[in-house]
């Protein structure tokens, strides 16, 4: 039985953040509530001890981040405090393995903000906001900076900013409380970068494009921070006409499998990982059976992946073969409303 949480929009129905099991006997997800009200938690993130989860906060005309306690046998999250600024939420939020440092990327403001935490977890202050500038291809979505993504590298000397707005991949080094800009990789324009995961090995990582919907292979020089383009691959059929937009992407603890999110084609993208070269195969699309899959995540045994409808509000089970990476439609009908995001705690 694995304990999962679900960050949501709050436009409609939905409370706030929800938790979830997952009972990998049976099969099915059960047991959903509300684990804490809050407007519009859209993105969560649990830390390495699970002892902390972090979420997208918003009242009224402030925005910024939450931070919880999380109580795993009750299922539900004592909130510990916020830090909030005038302006739009975040749309993304992270934090480092030692729990020390929250980040959040804010699409709106255009900015990454970097938190101090304390020893319990709670948010202490804000460390520093850095605001990106210029703009991209397409005049409505990229009019200004979009960073929709801001995270740790996998040995965490560094941050990674990706900026929907102005196609780039940003990488900072936190030091002495200040964000200092390390590197910059301009991608193709137009493609609107959204999400990046890193390859086990540390060598390789994969972003996901909303506006051009592929995913993009980078090599990651982990001495210098720096990035460069390796493979563009697209995430829907050639004969796909219809809106997309690209939305999470996941790859498996063993490096053999990438999966993408599709909203409009509906689905998950499935490819095949080469371990020499980090380059991408396609296999197969699988239907996300609901409307706007914003997010999904794989369960801590990896024979498992749930995905989130946000349209129809509803979290999609599969089973996964661990050989082919092929995925199995089990369960459909559980309802968290204007759901998003989707994490379970670590094992």
């Amino acid at each position: 039985m694995y304990l999962g949480f679900a960050g949501t929009y709050t436009k409609k129905e939905s409370k706030g953040i929800y938790s979830f099991l997952l009972d990998t006997k049976e099969e099915k997800i059960k047991a959903v509530k509300v684990a804490a009200e809050i407007s519009n938690p859209t993105y969560v993130a649990i830390s390495k001890d699970n002892q902390n989860l972090y979420s997208v906060a918003k009242d009224e005309d402030l925005g910024g981040v939450a931070a919880f306690k999380i109580n795993q046998e009750a299922g539900n999250l004592e909130e510990l405090n916020r830090k909030l600024s005038e302006g739009p939420s975040p749309c993304h939020v992270s934090v480092n393995g030692d729990r020390s440092v929250v980040l959040s990327a804010n699409y709106h403001r255009g900015t990454v903000d970097a938190y101090s935490t304390l020893t319990d977890g709670s948010l202490q202050k804000l460390i520093d906001t850095v605001q990106h500038k210029g703009h991209g291809l397409d005049p409505q979505r990229q009019e200004k900076p979009h960073v929709h993504f801001a995270g740790f590298t996998p040995d965490e000397k560094y941050i990674v900013a990706v900026d929907l707005g102005t196609d780039k991949l940003v990488t900072y080094r936190l030091e002495n409380g200040n964000l200092t800009e390390n590197s910059t990789l301009t991608l193709r324009p137009g493609s609107g970068p959204r999400h990046i995961t890193f390859h086990p090995n540390g060598r390789f990582a994969y972003i996901m494009t909303e506006l051009s919907s592929e995913v993009i292979q980078l090599q990651y020089h982990s001495n210098t921070g720096s990035f460069e383009e390796l493979q563009y691959i697209s995430t829907i059929p050639d004969d796909f006409t219809e809106n997309n937009q690209g939305s999470a992407i996941h790859i498996t603890k063993d490096g053999k499998f990438v999966y993408a999110a599709n909203r409009g084609h509906n689905s998950i993208a499935l490819f095949r990982v080469d371990e020499t070269s980090g380059n991408l195969t396609f296999v197969e699309h699988t239907s996300t059976e609901g409307d706007w899959p914003r997010d999904f995540v794989l369960d801590p045994t990896e024979r498992f992946l749930v995905a989130s409808n946000q349209n129809t509000g509803n979290l999609v089970l599969f089973k996964r073969d661990q050989q082919s990476g092929k995925l199995t439609y089990i369960q459909g009908n559980t309802t968290v409303p204007e759901v998003v995001c989707v994490k379970f705690i670590h094992e």
